[in-house]
């Protein structure tokens, strides 16, 4: 069901989730969970706090406050009764469950030779939900293939956290892993796909199982580092396309730079609002030197909704979607 993700919450708190006309439920991106302090859900880029009838509000004195007993209760949920084993995800300061949906944790660090080792004491919760948006890259796509040699071009989608990266990759993958060769003249084959899932965000897999239709000739490497993990898959899996979330660190650049070198186009995401601030970062300011990706897609949330621009390798203009045009769906996580 598309609701699943309200079982992750204690039971006071999904009562109040579910009073919630369903239009915006489905709309929620973010539930911030925050121990004595006022229940908050975001959409839209807008913010509103709930009420204990349920009822949205700006006023955070209105707001109904979770208790103890509701933050151990959905700590509890969210780590399926057994907290020890998520020592790893703990240290990160995140958990991904399974369909995908990414739970942000803050509380009292414990430090082992000057490093965080886990979180204990968590008493504020950011849960994004994440959606599948079948049909939210149907504009975008004809700019990144290279028809003439029927290959993606090397592409990085770019943009503040949740603005949308993570959907647009998610059917960027479904699309040209599935293709659409004999449903129209010139149609395009298929691709071997390759995700590298390291939060388990893209294909929300679940004992290797995607949650999301991710195309069917995918492969996905779950809860894998990016670096290794792009190595993995031009070794052993020989994909056309390699897909990864959020890339940034050195090791994450020079897995990319191997697979370009292979011959294997890559579509990567990463954090920032425009392609020049990636230049000061030691890791994407030398893919950018070396003119290693020939797409930038850029995305961008105001009040008045989603932006949506696609420049080429030289940085120029070749596609606006401006707030209110319809991208094939609508993003949301």
């Amino acid at each position: 069901m598309a609701d699943d993700w309200l079982q992750l919450f204690p039971e006071k708190v999904r009562a109040l989730l579910k009073c919630l006309p369903l239009p915006l439920l489905g709309m929620v991106e973010e539930i911030r969970v925050r121990e004595g302090r006022p229940l908050e859900i975001n959409y839209s880029g807008k913010y509103h706090f709930l009420r204990a009838n349920g009822s949205v509000t700006q006023r955070p004195e209105e707001a109904y406050r979770p208790d103890r007993e509701d933050t151990h209760r959905l700590l509890d949920l969210i780590s399926n009764h057994s907290l020890y084993t998520m020592e790893e995800e703990l240290r990160k300061g995140f958990i991904t469950i399974p369909g995908g949906h990414r739970i942000g944790l803050a509380g009292r660090t414990v430090l082992s030779g000057g490093g965080v080792e886990h979180l204990r004491d968590i008493t504020s919760f950011n849960v994004r939900i994440a959606r599948e948006v079948p049909g939210v890259a149907d504009k975008v796509l004809p700019y990144l293939l290279d028809k003439g040699r029927q290959r993606m071009m090397h592409t990085l989608i770019l943009s503040p956290p949740q603005h949308g990266k993570t959907t647009l990759l998610r059917d960027i993958a479904r699309q040209i892993s599935l293709g659409d060769l004999g449903k129209r003249e010139g149609g395009r084959p298929g691709l071997k796909v390759g995700i590298v899932d390291e939060r388990s965000e893209i294909a929300g897999s679940r004992r290797g199982i995607p949650a999301f239709d991710v195309g069917p000739r995918t492969d996905i490497l779950d809860g894998c580092p990016k670096a290794e993990g792009m190595m993995m898959m031009i070794r052993s899996l020989s994909p056309d396309v390699l897909i990864a979330d959020e890339i940034g660190r050195p090791e994450d650049a020079e897995a990319v730079t191997e697979a370009l070198h292979a011959g294997i186009s890559v579509i990567a995401s990463a954090h920032g609002k425009e392609v020049i601030e990636l230049a000061r970062r030691p890791g994407l300011g030398g893919l950018l030197e070396q003119k290693m990706f020939e797409r930038y897609v850029i995305l961008h949330r105001s009040e008045a909704g989603l932006s949506f621009r696609v420049l080429d390798g030289q940085k120029r203009g070749l596609l606006l979607i401006s707030p209110g045009d319809r991208l094939g769906g609508d993003l949301h996580a």
